[in-house]
This record gives C-alpha cells, sequence and structure tokens, in this order.
C-alpha cells in the first residue's frame, strides 16, 4: 500500500508535472480536474473542490461544492502522456464541503459493500472479461462502424487487423500496474477482448474505468474509435462484460468443493442463488442502455433466461470448469456500458444475501437454453431477464434491496435520468419505422 511520502517522493523524482484527479458519475462516466503537481500535497490532505452541480446526478447548484480526495492505492503515471513533464493520475473519492461523505459517489456505494463482505471475513476476487468494437473514423474524423476487419473468434492476423492496437493497449495497461491474462478477437467483425487478472473487487471496479479509458486512447492514436456500447452492429454479435467471481475467507476459496469435484460449494451455491434472485432487479444498472437489450436475443451468446449450469454457457450463470482454489461462478448479463461500481456493490450484496438466508438453488440446466420453448419455460420454471431498459427499471423499483444497496440518492437519481431515457427513445421515430411503414400505409 502506497504512503502519502512514497507517492510525493516519486512525483519529485520522476519529472511528474501534472496530476489528473479522476472520478466517476452515477453512469459510470469518468471525469477528472488536473492540478499541478505541487499542489498534490494539499490535495492529499484537503482535498480539491469542485462544481458537483456540473455532473449528472450529483448535485444542485445550490449545494454545488464538494471536494476531490484522491486515493493514494491508484496512483499511476499515464503512459501516452509526454515522459517530460510527465502526467499521473489518482482515482479519488468524493466528500461534501463540511467533510462528510457524498452518498452520490459510486466508488463509495461499492466500498461500504466490500466492507459489509470484510466485517463477515469475506474477499469477494473478480476477474473481468472486456469486450469492444474498433471501428474506423470517417473522412471528418468522426467514428462509423465500419471495419474492414473480417475475422472471427480467436482468428489471426491478417484476417485480426486489429491485433496490434491490443497488443499496445495490454502493454499500456500493464505500464499501468495491470496483469492482463488474455487478449483475442472475439466473434463479431472487429470485436475484441481483454481479461485481467483477478483482483479484490475495488481494484477490479477501478481497473475497470482505466480500461475503458486506454482502449478509446490507444484506438484513437491508431486511427481507430473503440467502443464500449453494448450492440452496435444489428444481427451481429454484441460485447458483454462477464464477471467471473469468487469469495474468500482466510486465504481460503469458498466456493472450492475440492480438487477433485466438478461441482461448486454449497457456500457458492447459496451465493449463486442470491445472485438469481435479485439479477431482475440490478439487470437496470448491469445493463443500464437502452441498447443493452439489443443483445438479449437468442443465438449471439448472450443469456436470456435466468437459470445456472456447468459449463454450458447459455444460462445466465455458469461454473466454468471447477479447478480446486482457482472455483469460481461467471455471471454472464452484464455489459461494458455499466457502472462498475455500482453492478459489482449489487452483484456482491447480492451474493451475501443469498448466504445470510441460505437461500437454495434451482437444479442445473444443461441443456442448451436459447432453443427453449415458453411450454418448457413454464416446465422447468425458469424466467428471463428482462427485455427492455423499462421492464428492468420497474423490475429495479419492486426489487428494495437494491434501493438499500444504492442508497437514496443514487438510487432515486438513476431511476429518474433511466425513465426519461427510455420516454425520450420510445417517442423518437426510428429510421426501422419510416423504412417498414412510410409507403406501406
Amino acid at each position: 500500500m502506497a504512503t502519502k511520502n512514497d507517492v510525493l517522493k516519486f512525483i519529485d523524482q520522476n519529472d511528474v508535472k501534472f496530476i489528473r484527479l479522476q472520478f466517476s458519475d452515477i453512469f459510470g462516466r469518468m471525469k477528472n480536474i488536473a492540478i499541478n503537481s505541487q499542489l498534490l500535497e494539499k490535495a492529499l490532505d484537503e482535498g480539491v473542490i469542485f462544481d458537483a452541480s456540473a455532473i449528472a446526478g450529483f448535485s444542485e447548484v445550490e449545494s454545488s461544492d464538494m471536494l476531490l480526495f484522491p486515493d493514494l492505492n491508484t496512483f499511476s503515471v499515464i503512459p501516452w502522456r509526454p515522459q517530460h513533464g510527465k502526467v499521473a493520475r489518482f482515482i479519488c473519492d468524493i466528500k461534501n464541503y463540511d467533510g462528510s461523505q457524498f452518498m452520490g459517489d459510486p466508488r463509495y456505494v461499492l466500498k461500504r459493500s466490500a466492507e459489509k463482505a470484510k466485517k463477515q471475513g469475506y474477499t469477494f476476487n473478480i476477474g473481468p472479461e472486456c469486450e469492444f468494437f474498433l471501428f474506423h473514423i470517417d473522412a471528418e474524423g468522426m467514428p462509423t462502424t465500419k471495419t474492414h476487419d473480417s475475422a472471427g473468434y480467436f482468428d489471426m492476423a491478417p484476417t485480426d487487423l486489429g491485433e496490434n492496437c491490443r497488443r499496445e493497449i495490454c502493454m499500456v495497461l500493464e505500464d499501468m500496474g495491470f496483469e492482463t491474462e488474455a487478449s483475442h478477437h472475439e466473434n463479431a467483425a472487429g470485436q475484441h477482448e481483454v481479461d485481467f487478472r483477478y483482483s479484490d473487487v475495488m481494484t477490479a471496479a477501478d481497473r475497470i474505468m482505466t480500461f475503458r479509458t486506454v482502449v478509446k486512447i490507444v484506438a484513437q492514436r491508431n486511427g481507430l474509435h473503440a467502443t464500449f456500447m453494448p450492440k452496435p452492429i444489428f444481427n451481429d454479435y454484441g460485447s458483454g462484460m462477464h464477471i467471473n467471481m469468487s469469495l474468500f475467507k482466510d486465504g481460503k476459496n469458498l466456493f472450492n468443493a475440492g480438487e477433485n469435484s466438478r461441482d461448486i460449494s454449497d457456500t457458492a451455491k447459496m451465493f449463486a442463488a442470491g445472485v438469481l434472485e435479485h439479477i431482475k432487479g440490478l439487470t437496470a444498472v448491469a445493463n443500464p442502455l437502452v441498447n443493452s437489450y439489443k443483445r438479449f436475443v437468442p443465438g449471439f451468446e448472450a443469456p436470456i433466461h435466468i437459470a445456472w449450469s456447468h459449463m454450458n454457457r447459455s444460462p445466465l450463470l455458469r461454473v466454468p470448469a471447477p479447478k480446486g482454489e482457482a472455483t469460481r461462478i461467471e455471471l454472464r448479463s452484464p455489459d461494458p456500458s455499466c457502472n462498475p461500481y455500482l453492478t459489482l456493490a449489487l452483484i456482491l450484496e447480492a451474493g451475501l444475501d443469498g448466504l445470510q438466508k441460505k437461500m437454495e438453488i434451482p437444479e442445473p440446466v444443461e441443456i442448451n437454453t436459447y432453443n427453449l420453448t415458453p411450454e418448457q419455460e413454464e416446465e422447468l420454471n425458469i424466467q428471463r431477464l428482462p427485455s427492455n431498459l423499462y421492464l428492468a427499471l420497474e423490475e429495479m423499483k419492486k426489487d428494495t434491496y437494491i434501493r438499500e444497496v444504492l442508497g437514496e440518492h443514487i438510487y432515486s437519481k438513476y431511476i429518474s435520468a433511466k425513465e426519461l431515457e427510455w420516454t425520450k427513445y420510445n417517442s423518437t421515430v426510428h429510421p426501422w419505422e419510416i423504412d417498414n411503414y412510410l409507403t406501406a400505409y
């Protein structure tokens, strides 16, 4: 763990001239303020004031002054900035001007949940699989949805035209302290994935936020546009952010049912049961955009049914070939547009609720759920995820546990903003309607 003196000494000895203070709004969009490095010590002690009324979902103009406090453990030199007069960054916590905790800080929501788990002796570990698209820009420098890349899953150069960009992304991440486990071309043309080594849940959330910035910057440097939009291309694969999770206590993986077992432990089953119980309510956060629900269609590897399995990739939760202390559960519904702090807090709290109430998990579903008929769904008592943002928000309102985890400030601001987003979308005349109705009627 870094100390204040360690960081100040490093900055002085390594020609760091500017500091970016980064933070997340409630929708998971990274914001920042830049200060001169000479002001860092004061920032660490007293915070840096900013106008929170300018950030959607934060505060009103009458109480707009808030403070950013850099988290020493997130210090990193930004590799793509000039090496003479370096630029470094911190991810910050947000407090009210009087020093009290700002309840609208998404990072605080996750800290609170992680601390709750810690008091019970648990460490929640996460290994995210982040997918994204690389597209061309047009003559005016604007992004398109075009790619010359014709590669598919695990393909190589020369068909994988994003290989060099992906390698550069991994190198930049490693310069910033990441441990990347794998990277590869995904199913759709222009689609890619980078997987991180597992870490504690707070570190994982910070890394997801950093990852999205790095991918966009490196893509731009390569004359490309990177997007984490879940479904940019009709009738093709969308981008997910699969969450591999495990729960540790006293250095032991509680999901491990034994070195020779293909199953998961009873603890894992109760945790998974909690996630299944609350998944409808947390979907509006894990899949926050109108576009997120265009991904939930059969045949493109995104889950539709609320079920679990061993290795079968069609249900919502799966157990990827358990391997002793590496045993984990994979949640396949979140997408990379979500706020990772809020999403991971809700997943953790849902699992803890399952443990506290000793929830029972249903029988695993080992058949391809994409092929289920409505009659089979009823026979197996399998429900579906919400099919659009409106229905997801309605499920979010029904689950009082979601409101409790997020807190009243974020819950009410989030619901209000997303309901407005749905209303605007629902009242917009889309090109499909013009194509199908304008001459027919």
